[in-house]
């Protein structure tokens, strides 16, 4: 059975991809809700510079060298923004499960903190290992999940890791 906390490290990703740019589009940004099951957003630039600053300070979860540091930001994020935790079965075919609301109901921000600081943490229980991290290309940076098993990723897609080895190849011959 899938759990709705699943779906929030995916959105948390895409959102970040999108919102950790210098100006972030509001197009994207809705784009990307909408493809994650927020329907009808609608976001004033006040919305996206929030959702902006809530996405740097997540970005700290995806760059911690170690399974301490990010279980230490992530419970910074918890006690920053989140109401205490409760079981709840008003999600539809997920049954029981947990879930933390922003203590500041409303705000894009503190939702975005909260949602995808419980997917992280339980990420975390769950494989006991980091969450994700930020991809080891020079020119993208972008956070990602560590979702599966096998050796830790160092990319964020395929794309960025084989246009890193194709220049460390040219830069050899």
């Amino acid at each position: 059975m899938a759990f709705p906390h699943r779906d929030s490290v995916p959105r948390a990703v895409d959102l970040l991809g999108v919102l950790l740019v210098p100006a972030p589009d509001p197009a994207s940004v809705v784009r990307v809700l909408r493809d994650h099951g927020e329907p009808d957003v609608r976001l004033s630039a006040a919305d996206v510079a929030e959702l902006h600053a809530a996405a740097v300070e997540l970005r700290e979860v995806f760059a911690a060298p170690d399974v301490a540091s990010a279980a230490s930001v992530l419970n910074r994020l918890f006690a920053a923004y989140a109401r205490p935790p409760r079981l709840t079965d008003h999600e539809e075919g997920y049954g029981w499960h947990l879930h933390a609301d922003a203590a500041d109901d409303g705000p894009w921000g503190p939702w975005l903190v909260t949602s995808s600081a419980l997917g992280l943490a339980s990420l975390l229980a769950e494989r006991q290992d980091v969450p994700g991290g930020l991809c080891a290309s020079p020119s993208c940076g972008k956070p990602f999940a560590h979702t599966g098993g096998g050796s830790p990723r160092r990319y964020c897609s395929p794309r960025c890791a084989t246009r890193e080895r194709v220049a460390a190849h040219r830069a050899r011959t």
